[in-house]
């Protein structure tokens, strides 16, 4: 019964759906499925079935089908076990337990098939209701904990959980190091290197929340895979009705040169109509006067016959007389210009050339990309930025802050690497390659985007802010010493600097470019700026990692408002801020690994990106003016594009 079970889970379970296989199917590497599950995943791969081909969902090989032209269903239904799959199946798949496991098993050394109703939990036997009365009534056995077969859900949960490799023996043991429950004996062996052994019973609540988070994390894929296979099937509608108005169009200028044409052959048709008609009419006036001609003439050719033929002298010379001198040849010459005929002329060189070079228009295929603005917009990974460590770096670089910069036509990407004292730039055009650092005395903090090609730095530890020209090489451009530890800064004006301090006053200062304090502003509930973000209209965003708020006020610090959800919407070490085009505010919650948008006024609109989208604790974001939404964790920056 054991090894049935070891047969049934290790051998005969179908890894899609996770039940003993349904009408097996083996594909060409050897990996068996249930027909429907192979059925259901051969459908969602597209370039398989343009293949011709069955994939295998656990190593991607492809199965070349015998009858491409025939349906999918048909290409499943074709396939056969193996012959070891369909022998187990034989001896203990479902049918076979149908007729056996529920035979009690002391019944069943007597040759008698007794059918079982309970199962004992110590014993891993089952038992007809007679001999339930026999193992309850052994002292050895009456404290057994006994389930009826029918509660298959209480059974499961109750099976001893028994060690592979020494088979009488329990599993109750767990090494952490090797991720793996062991029992006693794998324990002395296989195990006495590891350090960190712990019992099921401390471990299982452990393992437990565990799972329950992984589940929690597929279950946050899975809503993410139905939204982007909601999007999918949207895209399908929208490209199939972009591919008919466009063949349409295309149809319809056809339709508009054949016309051109057609009317070019209609002038062509008219130019020789009008011609051939005058000419007909001409030929046959001249044809009808030709025939009175005729007949003058035949009438005079028979008056002078008559008179000479005559024996009357007198009708002979009266005819004589009347012809006078007049000469018999005038009929004889025609002097008008013989009539013309209509000739077509053309070159099919220069024709085939005009219909080769015949231009109808261009098909371009182009993305259709939105902007983060758009909320029913999907983020795509446009392309990542790996800051990784070199030569000249201390350690692996930290990212705490980024922003984008246009010099000279050229995107520059500007980060703050906390962990090696440096600002760094990165060319677009080479997404990987540091193009020049700037050491600076402490770790950079916050970066102010001062224009195009300049910015300011917070270096809180040495009490400094650093202003740099990018050329795209970062330039110091000068020092500015400052009396308090400034780590949040932004650009206020083109002389004026709003900075944020740990001093614990709930305020943030404005500074001019030499460092003096200008002005306070009060910042309500946040008390250490961690991050400031000035808007178009002059109000200040700030956050504060410790405190779980958002807060914006006007730079006479006036409330706008405070974003403070509550429940799983609280928010986790609030860091970097920026706004969209619209006006949208875009934050990252560095430890709820996501970006979060809201409306100009502050309200909810949704998670823009998640753990899901790759983020990992991020701390700096950014938009270009492409609408590109730059995020910077740990030692890379992810580029999104937005799509509709």
């Amino acid at each position: 019964m054991a090894t049935a079970k070891k047969l049934t889970d290790n051998h005969l379970t179908c890894v899609i759906c996770t039940e003993v296989f349904t009408d097996p199917a083996t594909l060409q590497c050897n990996h068996t499925f249930c027909k429907s599950c192979l059925l259901k995943y051969t459908n969602t791969q597209p370039d398989a079935i343009q293949a011709k081909s069955i994939p295998c969902p656990s190593c991607r090989q492809l199965t070349k089908v015998t009858t491409p032209d025939s349906p999918v269903e048909e290409w499943v239904s074709q396939l056969k076990p193996s012959h070891v799959i369909q022998g187990l199946m034989d001896d203990f798949g479902p049918e076979s337990k149908a007729a056996h496991v529920n035979i009690c098993s002391v019944c069943k050394t007597q040759e008698k098939t007794t059918p079982a109703t309970s199962w004992c939990s110590v014993c891993d036997e089952v038992f007809c209701d007679g001999c339930l009365k026999m193992h309850n009534m052994m002292s050895m056995s009456r404290n057994h904990e006994v389930v009826g077969l029918s509660d298959t859900t209480k059974r499961k949960a109750k099976q001893c959980f028994m060690c592979k490799s020494h088979k009488d023996e329990q599993i109750k043991l767990f090494c952490k190091d090797c991720r793996t429950a062991i029992c006693h004996t794998c324990c002395s062996i296989k195990h006495r290197k590891c350090d960190d052994v712990d019992t099921l019973d401390n471990m299982t609540p452990v393992v437990r929340e565990h799972l329950s988070n992984q589940n929690q994390d597929v279950k946050l894929k899975m809503t993410t895979s139905e939204k982007r296979i909601i999007f999918k099937k949207s895209q399908l509608v929208k490209t199939e009705s972009n591919a008919q108005s466009t063949m349409e169009e295309i149809r319809q200028l056809r339709q508009k040169v054949v016309e051109v044409i057609l009317r070019k052959e209609k002038q062509l048709l008219d130019k020789v109509d009008r011609f051939s008609n005058k000419q007909l009419q001409e030929l046959q006036a001249e044809m009808k006067y030709q025939e009175i001609e005729l007949q003058m003439y035949q009438q005079q050719y028979e008056f002078t016959a008559n008179a000479v033929t005559s024996n009357c002298e007198m009708d002979m010379y009266a005819i004589y007389e009347s012809v006078g001198e007049e000469s018999t040849d005038n009929g004889d010459t025609d002097n008008r210009p013989a009539p013309g005929r209509a000739v077509f002329t053309h070159d099919m060189d220069k024709l085939s050339k005009a219909v080769d070079e015949l231009q109808l228009g261009e098909v371009d295929v182009v993305c259709d990309v939105s902007d983060v603005s758009d909320r029913q917009s999907t983020p795509v990974l446009h392309h990542t930025i790996d800051c990784k460590a070199n030569e000249n770096d201390s350690g692996e670089p930290y990212l705490y802050d980024v922003t984008v910069l246009t010099v000279d036509g050229i995107k520059v990407t500007v980060v703050a690497d906390y962990t090696n004292n440096s600002i760094k730039t990165y060319q677009t055009s080479k997404q990987n390659t540091l193009s020049n650092r700037l050491f600076v005395s402490n770790c950079p903090r916050q970066i102010a985007k001062l224009n195009e090609s300049r910015i300011a730095v917070s270096v809180p530890g040495s009490h400094e802010i650093v202003t740099v020209d990018v050329t795209p090489d970062p330039v110091l451009l000068s020092t500015i010493k400052t009396t308090k530890r400034y780590y949040a800064l932004a650009c206020l004006s083109p002389s004026q600097l709003v900075a944020g301090t740990d001093g614990q006053s709930h305020s943030v200062h404005i500074l001019d470019m030499t460092g003096n304090i200008l002005k306070s502003i009060n910042t309500g509930v946040i008390e250490n700026p961690d991050r400031i973000h000035v808007t178009s209209n002059n109000n200040l965003i700030v956050s504060d990692g410790s405190v779980k708020s958002l807060v914006s006020v006007t730079r006479e610090g006036e409330a706008v408002f405070t974003y403070t959800p509550t429940g799983d919407r609280a928010l986790r070490w609030p860091c970097g801020i920026t706004t969209t085009s619209t006006g949208d505010i875009l934050f990252v919650a560095c430890h709820s690994h996501k970006v979060i948008q809201l409306t100009e006024s502050g309200q909810f609109v949704r998670d823009v990106l998640t753990q899901q989208d790759g983020l990992k604790y991020p701390r700096g974001i950014c938009v270009d003016g492409d609408g590109f939404v730059y995020v910077a964790f740990m030692r890379y920056v992810k580029v999104f594009e937005f799509r509709k």
